[in-house]
């Protein structure tokens, strides 16, 4: 099994299956622009292996699969630090939905898995439960 190193996700391979897991379990697996930042990079890395046929996206530990924004930095939590070169909107004042600026960071993950070269699996270990 190879197992490739970040800090906020673990890419293992297993098999020819990628498993890309969140991998913040004290945090409940909460979102930063870190974990953003690693997982597009996970699945940059799968797309250009012809040797990993899937990716099983799932999270570390048992409570909960993500917990959505990690909220510890407060007002800083959504300052992603500036806008890319080239602005989304065109020389016709039509806007580019697919640049990067016009997306948050949770919506640029979604974009690359949408955009992934081979299939997701989303596992989940949550055992699911309702609570009114």
């Amino acid at each position: 099994m190879q197992v490739i190193r970040f800090k906020t996700i673990k890419l293992d391979v297993e098999d020819c299956i990628a498993i890309i897991t969140l991998n913040r379990p004290e945090q409940m697996n909460a979102f930063t622009l870190l974990m953003c930042q690693e997982l597009i990079q996970a699945f940059e890395i799968t797309d250009s292996d012809d040797s990993m046929r899937a990716v099983i996206f799932t999270g570390e530990g048992t409570s909960a699969f993500c917990a959505g924004a990690d909220l510890s930095a407060g007002a800083d939590t959504f300052n992603y630090g500036g806008e890319t070169v080239g602005g989304p909107v065109r020389l016709d004042g039509s806007i580019d939905w697919a640049h990067v600026d016009v997306r948050d960071a949770a919506g640029r993950v979604t974009l690359r898995v949408f955009r992934s070269l081979k299939p997701v699996i989303c596992r989940s270990t949550v055992r699911p439960s309702v609570r009114a």
